[in-house]
């Protein structure tokens, strides 16, 4: 690989002629400023990274229709909309497809989120990010949620 071809961090970020998968993710942050991190179940791609929590926007769907669902489904908690705020997106390529990204930032919920898939959840102040394996799309979130929450 040519050095053109690499990132900011020293890993691969678009690869040409690969099927583009959309997903929404969120960055639920409480009041001590910490963000909620999930840990992918086994049995699914990329098992044992910690991620934003989210989901593949389904046809007709939007990305906040798609974050209100698989939150319910996922965690338990009810959002709405209106509570879901735009913040940055992830746009990288994994072995066999590229991966778009939005993050939003959501700050009000209802119920207390719990792994209703098996999952394992925690709280992490976004400087103690870097220490989570996490999915490649991820990691340059990690300074710009730092930057932004402090």
């Amino acid at each position: 690989m040519d050095a053109e071809d690499m990132g900011c961090y020293g890993l691969q970020v678009t690869k040409p002629g690969l099927r583009t998968v959309f997903v929404s993710a969120v960055a639920m942050v409480d009041a001590d400023g910490r963000v909620l991190m999930a840990e992918r179940p086994e049995g699914k791609s990329m098992a044992g990274l910690w991620e934003f929590p989210g989901g593949k926007v389904e046809a007709g769907e939007t990305p906040e229709v798609t974050l209100v669902r698989e939150l319910h489904e996922e965690l338990g908690i009810d959002i709405t909309e209106s509570c879901l705020a735009p913040f940055t997106f992830a746009s990288h390529s994994y072995e066999d497809f590229h991966l778009f990204m939005p993050l939003y930032l959501c700050r009000v919920w209802k119920g207390e989120p719990h792994g209703k898939e098996g999952q394992k959840l925690k709280w992490v102040y976004p400087h103690k990010m870097v220490d989570l394996r996490m999915p490649g799309a991820d990691v340059p979130l990690i300074a710009m949620l730092r930057d932004f929450l402090g």
